[in-house]
């Protein structure tokens, strides 16, 4: 049997921009996204912590060390500067599998910084 797990979660992400007039997405900064194994056209779940709003939708990479988190077309309408997010992507496994697996969490710091760089 599959089940769905939370493999990366992103927590403390700010809105730096938004961008109304494009396909949609969100774009996140490569290094951030790096760190807890989301690819580029990946799917993610994203939570702002301010307004509520649950949406689903893909990630364009952004310039590594950018601080950028920029929510893209629909999207746009989803969020404002600053708004603080999470954003979560997930995996289909085995439940044996399953067993021995850990979510990778990242919490940004100031300017959404990978923490250690």
């Amino acid at each position: 049997m599959l089940r769905i797990f939370c493999k990366s979660k992103i927590t403390n992400a700010h809105i730096t921009n938004t961008d109304l007039k494009y396909d949609g997405s969100i774009g996140i900064d490569k290094s951030i996204s790096s760190a807890v194994d989301i690819m580029p056209g990946e799917q993610v779940q994203v939570l702002n912590v301010n307004n509520g709003e649950r949406f689903t939708t893909y990630v364009i990479e952004e310039k590594a060390d950018s601080g950028k988190i920029v929510l893209y077309g629909p999207a746009a309408r989803r969020g404002e500067s600053e708004d603080e997010l999470v954003i979560l992507s997930y995996c289909l496994m085995e439940t044996k599998e399953a067993h021995n697996f850990k979510t990778r969490k990242l919490t940004l710091g100031k300017n959404n910084q990978v923490k250690g760089k």
